[in-house]
């Protein structure tokens, strides 16, 4: 694979900060610093409507925040889609239209699709069927297999195992293991028990702070009231 204008030899650091959102009166987002560094995924966690798809749009670029500050090695990158090669983001709803067939989804993206489904032999035979046509769980571990495999320096997943079947969520989270050799990726998802094993890193999004947990995440969890004891 060809390496890209924004991934130079040694490891890349993507960090937000600045980032302030409020939604009727309600202050949605406020202390927040996030990073994630190329080798590593990073699991964002908490509960639903805490802000989570609103941090992973606004880092994206997707979402404009006054000062909100979105950098990759010290260099700001507002938006940051527009930086060639930098990252991608797998939104909840489905992101690629539902007429184009595996394979020329693939081809847009640049992804080798029999490299990218290599542990998926059942979806070969789909190859050339639209995305439509798909399963709405087949249909979401396709768009997660071509982003995790497409060549920018990061990924940005919301929800990526929605839907997915149970022995393809534990195939997908093995892939992303494998692949985060050469990318950074920041998930977040409502199934901590498939989610905290893969994580390098665990930022829990609460009351409008983002905290790092360290030392046993599991406990600190159940401290905030996100895992039952």
């Amino acid at each position: 694979m060809s390496q890209n204008s924004t991934n130079p030899a040694g490891p890349q650091v993507l960090e937000a900060d600045g980032i302030r959102i409020e939604f009727g009166g309600r202050q949605v987002l406020g202390s927040i610093y996030l990073r994630v560094q190329t080798g590593q995924i990073v699991g964002l966690l908490g509960r639903n409507g805490s802000g989570k798809s609103v941090l992973l749009q606004t880092i994206f670029g997707a979402r404009a925040v006054a000062d909100a500050s979105v950098r990759v090695n010290g260099r700001r990158v507002v938006p940051a889609f527009r930086e060639p090669g930098l990252l991608n983001y797998l939104p909840q709803e489905p992101l690629l239209p539902p007429s184009l067939t595996l394979a020329r989804a693939a081809a847009l993206l640049g992804v080798d699709i029999k490299a990218a489904t290599a542990r998926f032999p059942e979806l070969r035979p789909q190859f050339g069927q639209t995305l439509g046509e798909l399963s709405g769980g087949s249909a979401r571990l396709v768009q997660a297999l071509l982003l995790l495999h497409a060549d920018t320096a990061f990924s940005l997943f919301d929800e990526p195992f929605s839907g997915v079947m149970p022995v393809h969520v534990e195939t997908l989270a093995e892939e992303m293991q494998r692949v985060k050799a050469r990318k950074g990726l920041l998930i977040t998802d409502h199934r901590y028990a498939e989610v905290l094993p893969i994580c390098d890193v665990v930022y829990l999004l609460h009351q409008g702070r983002l905290l790092k947990l360290e030392g046993d995440v599991r406990e600190q969890l159940r401290d905030y009231g996100y895992l039952a004891s």
